[in-house]
């Protein structure tokens, strides 16, 4: 690994040139460890923090690399053809900082807090989730309470994303007792500040190593560290455009490398039969096509989304979110559908996990892609929007 260099010292160009060393010489080798005994990737964290990528979303101008979505993209995808849990936490945690990058200028607090980010890399984990809602990001039930300057509330949530590991947590909640579901604010909760309490048991058949138990966040802080303005903008501006995005950047990174062993399987069958084309060949060119439709989807969308700069009203509108929900959509189906047409081109030895072809771990990491929001849900509020929208 390359010597570590202070987060303001890194360019862009850097941040995927260190994806690709993390990938090639960290994630590679721990990927099957990851998901074989469900433990969280360590060991890619703590090189990405060493490489300064834990701050890539802030602004250079409080010491972060400033990246853009297309370079956050290619970075997820990068390190998804190596390890799917690895991109996937590297993922969360550049929307939970995105969040806070893009709706919390102004604020002294914060401002400070991104500064901090960047000078110590700390992992930044999520709590959208509740029981009792019904998996509607949307809706909280618990409230935040005030009084003398500070805040508590109490969250049962169904799962909290490497929960155990990071930090710091940026947590929905109603603004206050009085507030309807909707109704809600994000709140940052540093470490030493909140208890996980509860908790289960993280088996699960792919995405092994997010480590994503339920707990019960017990927590406390300042005022200030509650986000400015309203949960409901900072999610149709910042937060479902980075997931949809970044989340199908890192399934497109997992499919890529399932192909990549596909081919590599054809190359050396062909080998074996000099002047012959491989039965399996032509099965190759058609995953290719799908494998390059699904990589174009995300490009576009992740430039699409950086040409509007800072100019988010666009990003409120029927036509952006019924954008984003498609490329959800499509992602989440075509990348095991993907890895699946991989495993046939390769056939046992792609079934079998100790194989240098073997794309099962692949195969079980996209198949969490559709229950991330639940395609279901997102099919049904796109429905609703389509009923109304006039096609502009």
């Amino acid at each position: 690994m390359s010597a570590v260099l202070p987060p303001s010292m890194v360019s862009r160009g850097d941040l995927l040139e260190a994806s690709r060393a993390i990938a090639r010489d960290v994630s590679a080798h721990f990927a099957d460890a990851v998901d074989r005994e469900g433990r969280f990737p360590i060991e890619t964290i703590s090189a990405a923090r060493e490489r300064g990528l834990l701050s890539a979303v802030v602004p250079r101008e409080f010491g972060g690399l400033g990246a853009t979505m297309r370079d956050l993209a290619e970075s997820c995808a990068i390190v998804g053809q190596a390890c799917g849990s690895s991109a996937m936490v590297l993922a969360m945690h550049h929307i939970q900082v995105a969040c806070i990058a893009r709706h919390a200028r102004g604020s002294a607090f914060f401002e400070g807090y991104l500064r901090r980010l960047a000078d110590e890399q700390m992992l930044l984990a999520s709590v959208t989730s509740e029981v009792g809602v019904g998996g509607d990001t949307r809706s909280s039930l618990c409230a935040v309470e005030r009084a003398h300057g500070r805040f508590t509330f109490e969250k049962d949530a169904t799962t909290v994303s490497y929960g155990a590991h990071a930090e710091d947590l940026l947590i929905t909640a109603r603004r206050d007792a009085d507030a309807g579901a909707s109704d809600q604010v994000l709140v940052l909760v540093q470490k030493g500040d909140f208890t996980l309490e509860g908790g289960g048991v993280w088996d699960t058949l792919g995405m092994r190593g997010t480590c994503s138990p339920p707990f019960r966040v017990v927590s406390s802080g300042p005022e200030e560290q509650i986000l400015p303005g309203a949960f409901a903008d900072a999610s149709a501006e910042s937060m479902v455009p980075y997931s949809h995005i970044l989340w199908s950047a890192l399934w497109l990174g997992i499919a890529t490398d399932a192909v990549n062993r596909a081919a590599a399987f054809v190359r050396a069958e062909a080998r074996r039969k000099p002047g012959t084309m491989p039965p399996t060949a032509k099965r190759l060119a058609e995953v290719s096509v799908t494998l390059q439709s699904l990589r174009n989807n995300v490009q576009a969308t992740a430039a699409d989304f950086d040409a509007l700069d800072d100019h988010r009203a666009p990003l409120q509108t029927m036509p952006w979110a019924l954008r984003f929900n498609n490329l959800k959509i499509a992602a989440s189906e075509m990348a095991p559908a993907i890895v699946h047409q991989a495993l046939q081109i390769i056939g046992i030895l792609g079934y079998k996990n100790d194989s240098p072809y073997s794309v099962g771990r692949h195969f079980r990491d996209t198949l969490s892609a559709a229950l991330m929001v639940g395609n279901e849900r997102i099919l049904s509020k796109s429905a609703s929007m389509l009923l109304v929208s006039k096609g502009d």
